[in-house]
């Protein structure tokens, strides 16, 4: 191991503040364009959750380097040595969570959308999806699938009784559909952009902003409420196909 003797507390703090900002870059690429994209950062809490990551490998593990370090300290290795498997083991922890609560499905269930993440759904529901696709939690981003309840039978009375007891139909991927199979009647139950940008004059200006961006008239786009862990947001379907384009940050209810 080189000697650290000559080393400044400074030198040694920002070295190890420049080696946690890489590891924060490399992480926080993964986690935003792979496991939670655009749009499904927001509204999946991506925030709060890359504050808890960056908070531990960015600034703890640099100031503790900063606290404890003076050359020819007595120990100074094995000091830098128990705050680098803490820093190590905490953001493993944090990434661990974040991993947990990534976005694995995005399913059409009757009027709206919902963001299902990997620890919402149990084991032994998804080893029941209807298809492959459907039976496996994605580390590439959230799938988008429909999903159709049963309406009559036992099977129609369970599928109600669970609901009421909080755990509702895009939670069984038995009953994910391709969501082609759903655009249509769920373009019947969508909203028209005008009846969104009523809701508030911030709403309004987010509409707008979208569709001069897009070169877009209002009729092109209809809305659809997407509950998020934190606040609600609108997602915007197209007229034409009912395929989601992007969720904006307004109140659909």
């Amino acid at each position: 191991m080189p000697n650290i003797h000559p080393i400044s507390r400074w030198k040694a703090a920002g070295l190890h503040l420049l080696i946690s900002v890489f590891v924060a870059i490399l992480a926080g690429s993964l986690i935003y364009f792979v496991w939670y994209p655009p749009p499904y950062f927001k509204v999946a809490g991506g925030n709060n959750l890359m504050l808890l990551i960056m908070g531990v490998d960015v600034v703890v593990g640099p100031l503790l380097t900063l606290t404890i370090f003076k050359a020819g300290k007595k120990g100074l290795r094995f000091d830098l040595t128990v705050i680098a498997l803490l820093q190590i083991t905490a953001f493993c922890y944090g990434l661990r969570v974040i991993a947990l609560a990534r976005p694995v499905f995005v399913v059409a269930a009757v009027d709206r959308f919902v963001l299902v993440a990997a620890n919402d759904l149990d084991d032994k529901d998804l080893a029941q999806g209807s298809q492959p696709e459907f039976a496996t939690r994605s580390w590439t981003g959230p799938r988008l699938v429909g999903a159709v309840p049963p309406k009559e039978g036992d099977e129609g009375f369970d599928s109600i009784v669970s609901a009421l007891a909080g755990k509702d139909v895009e939670k069984y991927p038995k009953y994910y559909v391709p969501y082609e199979q759903v655009s249509a009647a769920l373009l019947a139950r969508s909203l028209p952009l005008t009846q969104i940008m009523k809701k508030s004059t911030d709403g309004a200006r987010r509409v707008e902003h979208f569709l001069a961006v897009h070169s877009a008239d209002v009729a092109d786009y209809r809305a659809l409420p997407l509950p998020g862990r934190v606040a609600s947001y609108t997602m915007l379907v197209s007229a034409k196909t009912g395929q989601p384009v992007t969720a904006l940050d307004i109140d659909p209810w």
